[in-house]
């Protein structure tokens, strides 16, 4: 790869702009925000713990499935970006967890926070401002849920809505060709 740019359009290309790790991601939380709701909070923390270790090979799955490589080229620059942003997520999973030991509500806007954080990272790795957006909105909705001592299940709902909606828009705008 010559430059950041090259780079950049290999990683929309083979993972179509990241939306379908969005909505894998997404199911993710609508999954965790069921189980939630009916079954308990406890339960839901650890199906979106369980269910986030299935983002990624689902949204190569579905990258292929779409038509897409779900692989990027061996030589691109930015795959350590993309390894070490889910590093620090993972490491940072454990604090959000200890809180939820304390205050089970709270894992759900912690996590949002971080996933908030990562996503902003993914402004480089495709080179679209929408994850700009899309990572402030996920840190304020968790901001706001552990501001206003949200339930557990609202929190997960959150995190469900907020990324399949952004999971959409990003779809639509590489499917245009213009993420």
């Amino acid at each position: 790869m010559k430059d950041i740019t090259e780079a950049q359009k290999d990683m929309q290309s083979a993972y179509f702009g990241g939306a379908t790790g969005a909505v894998c991601s997404a199911s993710a939380w609508l999954a965790a925000a069921i189980v939630a709701t009916f079954v308990g909070s406890k339960e839901g923390i650890f199906t979106l713990i369980f269910g986030g270790m299935a983002i990624f090979p689902a949204s190569v799955i579905l990258s292929k499935i779409l038509g897409r490589t779900g692989k990027h080229a061996k030589d691109n620059p930015l795959a350590p970006l993309a390894v070490y942003g889910t590093v620090w997520m993972l490491l940072s999973i454990p604090i959000a967890f200890v809180l939820s030991l304390h205050r089970p509500a709270l894992f759900f806007p912690a996590m949002l926070l971080m996933i908030g954080g990562r996503y902003l990272t993914f402004e480089t790795l495709y080179g679209t401002k929408i994850y700009l957006l899309f990572g402030a909105t996920l840190a304020l909705s968790g901001f706001l849920l552990a501001a206003f001592q949200a339930p557990a299940y609202v929190g997960a709902f959150a995190g469900a809505i907020i990324e399949y909606v952004f999971g959409f828009i990003i779809f639509y705008q590489s499917k245009k060709g213009n993420s």
